[in-house]
């Protein structure tokens, strides 16, 4: 039995620089596109690297900016995704409530999806999935909310909307904005009513201790042993996660050669077992009903210890400037 393995981007505006006052056309260059003066390293090269190695990459985009600015900004960050045959599914980041000008929830705001009651989250959500397809996407079957924060009724709107999949659950960030009600050991998909949930995979980095199969949280030691533990393991799926603004340094300013190096690696990885296959939400199977939920790969001090290394020498290079990119 073959894993499935789905590398997820993020797709988003920066609320944070909105509020600084960022030009639209900027904080797009910036988030999405990932231009720098040494190159762009935002969506269009996460597609090269996917092409490449024929992986299929999941764009959850995140339509909000579009109360904002207007329906033509959401069109700009899709445009190439759909150019390139990747899949458009919903995100939702709730802080551009903050300068709507014309709200779904008469001025209501949030932080999070979750902090809003159930009759608001319907309106909202139903917003973006219509502003997503009024944009030209196919009507999105999958959803992941902004901050991982949404709630049980998140869940409930999504269902009475009509979608199929959820992927907000990070335990990562259970009790910290995420309110989902599953354990955090929950690891494979699982049915909620209708809905099917799939939490953010990763390992437990040392015990006791969740860390989410991010692109820039595991070292691609990390990222290979945990996908090859998958298939060992009889996982049915493994959930990864990355941003359109990943590959670059926390300024936005310069690429970041660490970050690009482990999403190559994971996509050669994929690319190479042939025990892995990756996917969309549009070809994804339902999960077998009363299956065990497969264990995380342990600990290792070996590998964590030289992650925490990489992160170090690549803070100093590529955040703090020591060093040419």
């Amino acid at each position: 039995m073959s894993v499935a393995a789905l590398v997820t981007i993020d797709t988003e505006l920066s609320a944070g620089r909105q509020a600084n006052g960022l030009p639209v056309e900027e904080n797009l260059r910036q988030s999405v596109l990932g231009e720098t003066a040494a190159g762009a390293f935002g969506v269009g090269w996460q597609m090269d690297i996917f092409d490449r190695h024929g992986v299929r990459g999941v764009f959850f985009v995140d339509p909000m900016p579009g109360l904002v600015h207007g329906p033509e900004i959401v069109a700009r960050m899709i445009e190439p995704i759909l150019a390139r045959g990747h899949e458009v599914q919903l995100h939702i980041h709730t802080e551009w409530l903050e300068w709507a000008k014309d709200s779904p929830v008469e001025g209501r705001r949030g932080r999070n999806i979750g902090d809003f009651p159930l009759p608001d989250q319907i309106a909202l959500l139903g917003w973006a999935r219509d502003a997503l397809v009024r944009a030209g996407a196919p009507a999105p079957i999958a959803f992941r909310a902004g901050n991982f924060g949404a709630d049980d009724r998140t869940l409930a709107a999504l269902e009475a909307l009509g979608l199929r999949w959820d992927s907000s659950f990070n335990p990562d960030y259970a009790g910290r904005g995420c309110a989902i009600s599953l354990p955090v050991a929950a690891s494979d998909p699982v049915a909620v009513g209708s809905l099917i949930e799939i939490p953010v995979s990763g390992i437990e980095d040392r015990p006791g201790h969740f860390r989410p199969a991010q692109v820039c949280a595991l070292s691609s030691r990390e990222m290979s042993a945990a996908l090859d533990h998958a298939c060992e393991s009889g996982a049915p799926l493994f959930m990864i996660v990355t941003h359109s603004f990943e590959m670059l340094s926390r300024d936005r300013q310069r690429p970041n050669r660490m970050v690009m190096r482990r999403l190559e690696s994971l996509c050669r990885h994929i690319a190479l077992e042939p025990r892995i296959e990756s996917r969309g939400f549009a070809t994804l199977a339902a999960p077998q009903a009363g299956r065990a939920s497969a264990p995380r790969l342990g600990p290792s001090m070996m590998r964590t210890g030289l992650r925490m290394a990489e992160q170090m020498v690549g803070t100093w290079r590529y955040e703090r400037r020591l060093r040419p990119a």
